[in-house]
């Protein structure tokens, strides 16, 4: 006697996405990482309302100088701990190991960031590392971030030098 399962297959349609959501959700995904590199760029040019409109109205960020929460407040936290005179010393962030997961206007994302830092004697060092813990939503059409938690996973290595103003010219441009 052959039996034939004829449910299964439809079971297993209704659990499957539609081509639809599948194209809303990596849509989602990539405007989701364009957010994520953003921050890092705007972070790097020290331009912080760039930086502080990633964030929702309700948007929080925790991280090593403490917490504060709200766009403008954010701003000015990041402003008073990280100055308003530029990056002189042209350190930046590298960003990777984007894990994104979508579910209609929310998200939560998971990434690793190392603080590069150009030293006195030329080359850079990677000063810091550590990762973020992100909760995303969707704000009027637009992803910000809900809550942002930096974690360092590293420390400063022993006798890293930040690069001053201008770096001393290397004896092969001499």
């Amino acid at each position: 006697m052959v039996l034939v399962a004829v449910a299964a297959p439809a079971a297993a349609q209704t659990q499957r996405e539609s081509t639809d959501q599948v194209a809303r959700r990596l849509l989602a995904k990539e405007e989701i990482e364009a957010v994520l590199l953003e921050y890092g760029r705007a972070l790097d040019a020290r331009d912080f309302a760039a930086y502080s409109a990633l964030f929702a109205a309700d948007g929080e960020w925790v991280g090593g100088f403490g917490s504060v929460k709200g766009p403008a407040s954010i701003k000015a936290f990041m402003e008073k701990n990280m100055g308003t005179n530029g990056n002189p010393t042209n350190n930046y962030h590298l960003l990777s190991n984007f894990v994104i997961k979508v579910t209609g206007d929310t998200a939560t994302a998971w990434s690793r960031w190392a603080f590069v830092q150009p030293q006195q004697a030329g080359g850079a060092v990677i000063a810091q590392a550590g990762r973020y813990d992100d909760t995303f939503v969707r704000e009027n059409g637009v992803w910000k971030f809900k809550k942002r938690t930096a974690s360092n996973d590293t420390g400063r290595p022993t006798g890293a030098q930040v690069r001053p103003l201008t770096a001393p010219e290397s004896p092969s441009s001499k």
